[in-house]
């Protein structure tokens, strides 16, 4: 808006009332067509309607992508077909559960499941409070980022990589059957990955050569907000490395560890799926196979669903139940507690 002769002059930005349905003529605005006003009403309402989905509350996106597939779980009681689908496939209650636990081979998986989802929770668990506490005690800053960076860029690499590392480590010809020959341990290389004793370590070190640095993390955060005055009280009473880790830094980071345990503890069915499938064979198939594994081959290779969702539900009731019991023991012994 400006004054010319004057006069006062208004200038519209025409782009505008183009854009809402306006019809302009040389710099003259007249009233909307009927086509152009319905077509600006259509625009915005397909706007709010954007608007609402994406201002959407959390609690309704967990509700679509966490709750709502839980209607799946209805094929364990079925005779499923694909073709009938959900609401016209035989109902069959808990027959499904009673063909899995009559077979052999689906308890040789819980147990496989079980052992190796202990050891790789203990290995990691320990390893990652030992990794933070000993990179804590690292006095030079850039010698501490360093480390620590190192250490957590193998959680970046895919399982992939990782087992071909692992087949070239433990082959004949490899590195550790070399260092093992050359020092007089072995009188000649062995196969690790034929014998199924070797496969629950090889498993569990990975996890922990993978993981350590990463899990690390949370902890060595734990340890920077414990007070310093409290090791400066610990010097002055004459505490060494050893006893202030012991009465001011495990005391410090007891919390994290405690609330880290209980959520850990449900997923010990979660013992894996990749590097059991990658470095598993015929000759170890008894020890090397999990409840993610059988659920592929029965439930999808077979196209057994309903077996399938069976052995899902067995493992989410017995990763639910863990917590639950696990979280009680906290709550009764004064610990922390998830809820």
């Amino acid at each position: 808006m400006k004054f010319e002769n004057g006069q006062m002059q208004v200038k519209f930005h025409l782009p505008v009332f183009k854009e809402r349905g306006y019809v302009v003529n040389e710099n003259k605005i007249e009233t909307k067509s009927k086509t152009n006003q319905n077509t600006y009403h259509m625009e915005r309402n397909q706007k709010a309607k954007s608007s609402a989905f994406l201002g959407r509350s959390n609690d309704d996106l967990w509700s679509d992508f966490y709750y709502l597939p839980l209607a799946g779980w209805t094929m364990a009681f079925q005779n499923y077909k694909p073709q009938l689908g959900i609401l016209h496939s035989e109902f069959v209650g808990l027959q499904k559960f009673q063909m899995l636990f009559s077979d052999v081979t689906f308890l040789r998986v819980i147990r496989n499941t079980l052992a190796m989802g202990v050891i790789n929770l203990v290995a990691t668990f320990v390893t990652a409070i030992v990794f933070a506490i000993l990179l804590n005690e690292i006095k030079s800053n850039g010698g501490k980022k360093t480390v620590q960076t190192i250490s957590y860029l193998p959680h970046f690499l895919s399982w992939i990589i990782v087992t071909g590392i692992l087949h070239d480590m433990l082959s004949g010809t490899g590195i550790v059957n070399e260092v093992l020959v050359n020092l007089h341990v072995l009188s000649q290389p062995i196969n690790f990955f034929a014998h199924p004793g070797y496969f629950w370590p090889i498993v569990a070190f990975a996890n922990v050569w993978k993981e350590t640095g990463w899990n690390a993390i949370i902890y060595l955060a734990a340890i920077t907000s414990i007070d310093p005055s409290l090791y400066e009280a610990a010097a002055i009473d004459g505490a060494g490395r050893w006893n202030k880790i012991k009465y001011v830094t495990l005391p410090g980071i007891k919390p994290t560890i405690v609330i880290l345990l209980l959520m850990n503890v449900g997923n010990v069915l979660n013992a894996g799926f990749e590097i059991q499938y990658l470095l598993g064979n015929g000759l170890i198939q008894k020890f090397s196979q999990t409840i993610d594994i059988y659920v592929l081959k029965w439930g999808i290779s077979q196209g057994d669903y309903a077996i399938g969702t069976a052995a899902g539900i067995f493992k989410s009731l017995v990763s639910i139940i863990l917590i639950v019991l696990a979280n009680q023991f906290a709550k009764h012994n004064g610990e922390e507690q998830l809820f």
